[in-house]
C-alpha cells in the first residue's frame, strides 16, 4: 500500500514538475486587462432596438458573454471576451480620449479589439502610450466599419448577423483586432484612446485591450495553417518576439515544432530581430492529430527558449462547406508574394467609352446602368451623353456590333504585362451587364463566342500566357449578379435605402429615352440563376479554364460555399494553391481584402490587395480623359512601393478600347514602371512588412520599408538633398551590416552610415543618386 501511495505520490510530483517546466519555458503572457468601468456603449443585443451601437439603433446579435470568459485570437493574445452583458449594461467604449491606466511594467505591445460605426468610413484615430519617465509613442489606429454589404473587410470576430431598430439583417457584423508596438525597455503606465466622437464621420468603439508581457526572444503564438510549402507539406506559422534588449544575430535562430502528432520536415529561420520587433516564420511539419506541441528556438547547438500549446490539431484537412472550414482557407504564398497584379477591364462598354472628366467622372463600365435604371446617381452626365451620341433608339446591346476586338493580341497583353512587372494578371470575364468573354456553355448566349469578336478571348489571353509568359498567374474578375437578366429578379437587391444606390434590380432594361424594353441579347431561360448561371460558369472558369484566382464582385445572393469547397480541394489535389477575394457574398471564403481606389495607411496583418485604374476614376476605357490624367510611372512606383511595405498587392488595371488596343499612355507608363520595377524588384517581391513602422514621413523624407530574410530596405519616395538620408527609425542594423543603393551601376557601391539613437544617417553622393529616379531604395545586408 505504501509503495503504491509513493508510485502515485512520484507521478503527482513528476506531472507538477512537468506542469513547472511548461510555465517556466513558456516567456511572454498575455495580461487582459479590464476596462469594464470605461464602457459607454451598448452594442450587443438580444434582440433588435435592445441596443444602440450606433445612431440608427443598430448592434451585434448577443454574444454572451462576462468578464471572466477569455477570448483568444489568432495572434495568441487574450482579451475579455466582447460579448451581451445584459439589459441596458454598456459592453464596449466610444473613444473620446479617455485614458485608462495600466499595471507599471515593461510590455513589448498593446492590442486592442475594435470596429467603428458608420458604414463605410473607415476612422483614424491616434492612442497615445504613456511612459514611467513621461515620454509618450504613438500609434494610428484605423478602424473599419463594424459592417459592409460585400464583406470586403472580414474581422477577427464575425457574427453571422446584426440588428436593427426592429429588423435583423443578414449580412455580417465584425470586430477587428490592432496590434502596436511599444518601446522596448521603458515602463507603460497607460493609454489614452483617440477622441472619435462625430457621429457623421463614425466613431471607434474599444471592446478590449490586451498587453504582450515578455523576456527575451519568444514566441507569442502557433498558428497550424492550412497552406503547404514548396514540397506539399503543411506550415505552421509561429510568432517571434524580441522583449529583450539584444539583437539576433549571426547564425540567428532555429524554429521547429515536435508533438506526439507532428515533427518538423523544415525548420523556420530568422537572421535578425531587434529589441521590439515580431517576425513571422513559417516551420513545415508532418502529423495528424491533435497533442500538446512545442516550439524550440536554438541557436547553433544551444536551446534559447521553448513554449507548449495545448491541444493542437495537426494535418490538413479537406475542405467543407462549413463555415469554420472555409474561413481557414487564405492567400496562398505566391499571392502574398506578388505584390503586383494587372487587373484588365474590357466588354461592350468599351463601345461608348464614356465616364466624363475629373471630378465627374464615373465608372465607364458602368454607361448601362446610369441613365437607364439610376439618373439619380448621374453626375457624368450618362443620360445626355447616351442621347447626344447614338440617338434614342440605341440599346446598350447594339454595342455588341462594335466591340470588334480586331486590334485584339494577347501575346502582345501578357509580354506587356511581363514588362511592367507585374507577376499576375485578372481579366473581367463577366461584368455587370452579363456579356462573358469566354466560352459559357449552355448557361448564355450573351458573349464574345456568339456576338462581336466572336472570339473566346478568355482562352486565347491565357493560351498566350501559357506559352509566352508561364510565370505569370491568371486571375478571373467574375459579377455574381447581372444588372437586368430576369432571371436574378428574385435575388435582386439594393446596397443603400436611398435613390442613388447601388442597384443589382434583376429586370429587364427600359430605354430611358423611349420607355420600350431594351434586349437581353443571348439570354437562356432557366429555373434557377444561381445553380443555373452563376455557380457553372465559375466552375467553367476554374476547372476548364484552369483559373488562379476567383475574383468575385457584387456578392449577394450566391453559391460561393459550395463552390469553394470543393475548387480548393480539387486545387490542392492538383498541387495548385488558388485564391479568392473578399467578395464572394460570404465573410468566411474571403482570402484578401479588396480596398478600391484606396489604401490603407498602415500596415495590415491581414493580407489585402488595392484595385485601381491607372484612369484617375474607371476602369473600363473612358474617352474623356486626357493623357495627362493617367497615372504616370512616379506614380504607379511609389503607389506599389507605399502598398507592399504594408503587405499590401497593388491591382492596377488597363482599359482597352473595343477594338482591342490599349491606349499608348498606358502602355508606354507601364513600360517606364517596369524598368524602375526590374532593377529594384528585390525590395518589392518576395518581402514583408515591418512590424515596428510601416513608414516615416516627415520634413525632407518620405519612405517606407520592406524586408526578407537577409536584408532590410529603406524605400525613399523623395530624392535625399545635401547628400544624406537621415531615417528616425529603429532600423535593425549592427556595425559591420553593409548599406548599399539598389539600381545598378556605381549604385551597388558601398555607403557610408551611422546610427546614433535610432537615427539612421546614410551618406550618398548626388551623382550615385542621379542614377536613380522615382524611388531610392537603400538596402541593408545583414553580415554579421
Amino acid at each position: 500500500m505504501v509503495g503504491r501511495m509513493s508510485v502515485f505520490r512520484l507521478a503527482l510530483l513528476i506531472l507538477l514538475y512537468l506542469r513547472y517546466v511548461k510555465c517556466l519555458s513558456s516567456i511572454g503572457q498575455s495580461v487582459p486587462l479590464n476596462i469594464t468601468s470605461y464602457f459607454n456603449n451598448q452594442a450587443f443585443g438580444a434582440y433588435p432596438g435592445e441596443a444602440s451601437f450606433d445612431i440608427l439603433n443598430q448592434s451585434y446579435p448577443a454574444s454572451p458573454s462576462s468578464q471572466t470568459s477569455l477570448y483568444t485570437s489568432s495572434i495568441g493574445l487574450q482579451y475579455h471576451s466582447p460579448g451581451y452583458l445584459g439589459p441596458s449594461t454598456p459592453d464596449n467604449i466610444v473613444c473620446s480620449g479617455q485614458t485608462i491606466p495600466v499595471p507599471p511594467s515593461s510590455y513589448f505591445s498593446a492590442s486592442f479589439l475594435h470596429s467603428s460605426d458608420v458604414r463605410k468610413k473607415t476612422v483614424l484615430g491616434n492612442i497615445t502610450f504613456h511612459y514611467a519617465d513621461n515620454s509618450t509613442s504613438k500609434a494610428e489606429l484605423r478602424s473599419e466599419p463594424w459592417w459592409a454589404f460585400l464583406s470586403i473587410n472580414r474581422g477577427d470576430l464575425i457574427y453571422s448577423k446584426f440588428y436593427g431598430s426592429n429588423y435583423t439583417n443578414w449580412n455580417t457584423s465584425h470586430i477587428f483586432e490592432f496590434e502596436a508596438a511599444l518601446e522596448p525597455g521603458k515602463e507603460l503606465v497607460g493609454i489614452t484612446l483617440p477622441n472619435t466622437t462625430n457621429t457623421t464621420e463614425g466613431r471607434i468603439h474599444v471592446f478590449a485591450v490586451s498587453l504582450w508581457k515578455g523576456s527575451g526572444v519568444g514566441v507569442q503564438a502557433l498558428r497550424p495553417t492550412q497552406k503547404r510549402d514548396g514540397n506539399g507539406t503543411q506550415i505552421v506559422e509561429v510568432i517571434l518576439n524580441n522583449s529583450g534588449d539584444k539583437c539576433v544575430s549571426g547564425a540567428g535562430l532555429n524554429v521547429s515544432i515536435s508533438g506526439m502528432s507532428v515533427e518538423t520536415v523544415k525548420a523556420g529561420h530568422i537572421k535578425r530581430l531587434c529589441p521590439g520587433d515580431q517576425k513571422r516564420v513559417n516551420v513545415a511539419v508532418e502529423g495528424a492529430g491533435e497533442s500538446d506541441v512545442m516550439v524550440t528556438l536554438t541557436q547553433g547547438q544551444r536551446q534559447v527558449h521553448s513554449r507548449t500549446f495545448e491541444n493542437v490539431t495537426i494535418g490538413l484537412s479537406p475542405w467543407t462547406t462549413d463555415d469554420q472550414s472555409l474561413a481557414r482557407h487564405e492567400s496562398p504564398e505566391w499571392f502574398d508574394n506578388a505584390k503586383f497584379g494587372i487587373f484588365i477591364h474590357w466588354g461592350p462598354y468599351s463601345v461608348p467609352g464614356w465616364g466624363n472628366s475629373t471630378p465627374y467622372e464615373s465608372y465607364a463600365e458602368w454607361f448601362w446602368w446610369y441613365p437607364t435604371h439610376h439618373p439619380h446617381a448621374d453626375k457624368s452626365n450618362f443620360y445626355n451623353y447616351r442621347l447626344s451620341t447614338f440617338g434614342p433608339t440605341w440599346n446598350y446591346d447594339d454595342s455588341f456590333q462594335n466591340f470588334t476586338a480586331s486590334q485584339y493580341d494577347p501575346k502582345a497583353w501578357v509580354d506587356l504585362i511581363a514588362e511592367a512587372g507585374a507577376k499576375y494578371f485578372v481579366v473581367t470575364t463577366k461584368h455587370h451587364d452579363g456579356f462573358a468573354l469566354f466560352n459559357t456553355g449552355n448557361t448564355t448566349n450573351r458573349s464574345s463566342l456568339h456576338y462581336g469578336p466572336r472570339r473566346d478571348i478568355v482562352k486565347e489571353l491565357f493560351d498566350a500566357s501559357t506559352r509566352y509568359q508561364p510565370s505569370l498567374y491568371r486571375g478571373t474578375y467574375f459579377s455574381l449578379p447581372e444588372w437586368f437578366n430576369p432571371d436574378w429578379g428574385k435575388y435582386g437587391f439594393a446596397q443603400y435605402d436611398t435613390p442613388s444606390s447601388t442597384t443589382h434590380p434583376g429586370i429587364i432594361a427600359r430605354n430611358p429615352y423611349t420607355g420600350l424594353e431594351e434586349p437581353y441579347t443571348g439570354r437562356i431561360q432557366v429555373s434557377d440563376f444561381i445553380k443555373d448561371v452563376m455557380v457553372p460558369q465559375m466552375n467553367i472558369l476554374a476547372y476548364e479554364y484552369g483559373s488562379d484566382i476567383m475574383w468575385c464582385d457584387a456578392g449577394a445572393s450566391n453559391g460561393t460555399a459550395d463552390f469553394a469547397a470543393r475548387w480548393f480541394n480539387h486545387a490542392r489535389g492538383q498541387g495548385r494553391d488558388v485564391a479568392v477575394n473578399s467578395r464572394c457574398g460570404t465573410a468566411s471564403v474571403n482570402d484578401f481584402d479588396t480596398p478600391e481606389y484606396a489604401t490603407f495607411s498602415t500596415a495590415q496583418r491581414r493580407k489585402w490587395e488595392s484595385n485601381r485604374g491607372m484612369d484617375p476614376f474607371s476602369y473600363g476605357y473612358n474617352r474623356a480623359t486626357p493623357d495627362s490624367e493617367y497615372m504616370n510611372a512616379s506614380t504607379i512606383i511609389t503607389t506599389l512601393v507605399d502598398m507592399a511595405s504594408k503587405n499590401g498587392n497593388l491591382l492596377l488595371n488597363i482599359g482597352p478600347r473595343a477594338d482591342g488596343s490599349i491606349p499608348q499612355v498606358e502602355v508606354d507608363n507601364l513600360r517606364e514602371a517596369g524598368k524602375w520595377i526590374g532593377r529594384n524588384g528585390e525590395a518589392i517581391f518576395n518581402t514583408t512588412f515591418w512590424f515596428r513602422k510601416g513608414g516615416v514621413r516627415g520634413e525632407g523624407v518620405d519612405v517606407r520599408f520592406t524586408q526578407t530574410e537577409d536584408a532590410f530596405y529603406i524605400l525613399s519616395l523623395e530624392r535625399p538633398v545635401g547628400g544624406m538620408l537621415v531615417v528616425e527609425a529603429p532600423v535593425p542594423i549592427l556595425n559591420g551590416d553593409r548599406i548599399s543603393l539598389l539600381g545598378g551601376g556605381s549604385a551597388g557601391e558601398d555607403l557610408r552610415w551611422g546610427m546614433v539613437e535610432r537615427v539612421l544617417t546614410i551618406e550618398v553622393q548626388d551623382s550615385i543618386l542621379d542614377e536613380m529616379e522615382y524611388c531610392w531604395v537603400f538596402k541593408v545586408e545583414y553580415l554579421v
